[in-house]
């Protein structure tokens, strides 16, 4: 209860104990059967606002409860999420790496290749030079001394020159692909595990007494 205007400052008793001291008073007072009966009804309707007042009460703890405890449920769901994440971000570096580890590999050999076919190609573009200045060359024997030379060693390089190439398909990187289809499934078909949930009932219904 509140008190308003000039009597804003007083005291408020509990209406049980103002109806507690009336009774004790008018029971010193030899009350009268109607008074008496009047007592037991308004006796049972503080027992009665004791009672609603006590389950507003249960209800006001049950409300913070549930605030609480659902704030803490929300702070374990964001932890186990984020812990998931992590695993998947480890996940997902592990095999990143392997992937570019083998893109080194594969990347390496072939620019081994380019460099010796460059080798080949400028050693080759040396001799054809040469056959040039040889063929301007004039002069029997000399011209054919050289000349037979100049094939052998031309001969010889090109049986050398067969080097190595890559097969085909060697530049595919399909191997390297994963599947995730089945971790989104799992991941979609997520839910709380089933719990009992003991429910709380509240009988408001008051019992008859008998006169």
């Amino acid at each position: 209860c509140k008190v308003f205007g000039a009597y804003k400052d007083c005291e408020v008793a509990p209406l049980q104990t103002i109806f507690q001291g009336r009774r004790c008073h008018q029971m010193s007072i030899h009350p009268s059967p109607g008074q008496t009966e009047l007592n037991n009804c308004i006796s049972m309707l503080v027992a009665g606002n004791d009672r609603i007042q006590t389950i507003i009460s249960q209800l006001e703890d049950s409300c913070r409860s549930t605030e609480e405890n659902s704030e803490v449920a929300k702070r374990e769901l964001c932890a186990r999420f984020d812990a998931l994440v992590a695993v998947l971000e480890e996940k997902k570096a592990e095999l990143l790496q392997r992937i570019t580890h083998e893109q080194g590999d594969k990347t390496g050999f072939v620019q081994g290749l380019i460099c010796r076919y460059k080798e080949q190609l400028e050693k080759s573009s040396r001799l054809v030079e040469t056959a040039i200045q040889a063929m301007e060359e004039t002069g029997g024997a000399a011209f054919l001394m050289n000349a037979k030379q100049l094939i052998k060693t031309i001969v010889e390089a090109s049986k050398g020159g067969r080097l190595e190439k890559i097969e085909h398909g060697y530049e595919n990187m399909d191997a390297f692909s994963v599947s995730l289809d089945h971790l989104a499934d799992a991941i979609r078909a997520l839910d709380f595990d089933p719990a009992e949930e003991d429910e709380e009932y509240f009988d408001g219904e008051e019992e008859e007494e008998e006169e």
